[in-house]
């Protein structure tokens, strides 16, 4: 069964729609037939994008907020019908050394990477369990498996997605409602401007993720690794030792990539919406 016929109809909500791997998913998904609505906290882009992708749903959102985020459904629902899928993509990966990550970052990555999840996904869940099925698509990253230095908080935040996720999958498991994660690489959107990626291994493209999301639509799966061969190196370290591991993240460049081989010029924009100080 092609995946247009699965996924033609199905209504889709994506947050942090409107740029990197958000709008790629939508983009993609609209080509299958779903129904797609996007939100976004960057009011401006998400108009932009919206309009761009040709479609009837899209607006402001902040996934910090339950009630904004409970209002964002309730006029998907109203216009589209009931919710089908929701893609938990809204996140931000502020980089630097940890001891000086100020205390208002620490917690912004936190509230929109966890808490931001973790609301869509318990908001998503009343919806759907009232139905008995549903699909919640959760964004969590290989750096949640792998110990990311310049990253601390990301990585922490992400192994909290990933927990949270396969939780409420057994949890959920025989309610017709499935959770799912997926975990890209380095991947080319304006999380890794200014940086070299992982030295020796391709960068993911917003559209891989995209296509792994619509799979997974399909046919859910506990997690997809994006890429294949990014995700079988993680998983290869959990079965070395500990200085082995360590040796094998070195030689891939990721002891440095986030901390002294940044152009910190190239990422400047970036950091600065992401911490929140480019009003």
């Amino acid at each position: 069964m092609s995946l247009a016929t699965v996924i033609s109809g199905k209504v889709v909500v994506i947050t942090g729609g409107a740029r990197g791997i958000g709008f790629a998913t939508a983009r993609r998904l609209r080509e299958l037939g779903a129904q797609v609505a996007i939100g976004d906290v960057d009011e401006a882009k998400v108009k932009q994008a919206g309009a761009d992708l040709g479609l009837e749903v899209y607006g402001t959102l902040d996934v910090t907020d339950p009630d904004g985020f409970a209002a964002f459904l309730d006029e998907v629902e109203r216009r589209l019908g009931p919710l089908d899928v929701l893609v938990n993509n809204a996140g931000i990966m502020p980089a630097g050394a940890f001891d000086q990550e100020p205390d208002h970052v620490t917690r912004r990555i936190l509230d929109i990477n966890v808490y931001g999840v973790a609301v869509g996904s318990k908001l998503a869940a009343q919806r759907m369990l009232a139905r008995g099925k549903g699909i919640v698509v959760n964004i969590a990253s290989l750096a949640g498996e792998a110990t990311t230095p310049g990253l601390a908080t990301y990585c922490a935040s992400k192994a909290a997605v990933l927990a949270l996720t396969d939780t409420l999958r057994l949890e959920y498991h025989e309610t017709g409602v499935q959770f799912c994660s997926v975990l890209p690489t380095f991947t080319n959107t304006e999380l890794i401007s200014g940086t070299q990626g992982a030295k020796g291994l391709k960068n993911a493209e917003p559209q891989d993720i995209a296509e792994a999301v619509a799979r997974l639509i399909a046919e859910p799966r506990r997690r997809v690794a994006v890429t294949r061969i990014a995700g079988l190196l993680v998983a290869s370290q959990k079965f070395m030792p500990r200085r082995a591991s360590e040796a094998l993240g070195r030689r891939f460049g990721l002891d440095h990539v986030f901390l002294d081989e940044v152009d910190q010029e190239a990422r400047q924009a970036y950091e600065d919406r992401a911490r929140g100080t480019d009003h």
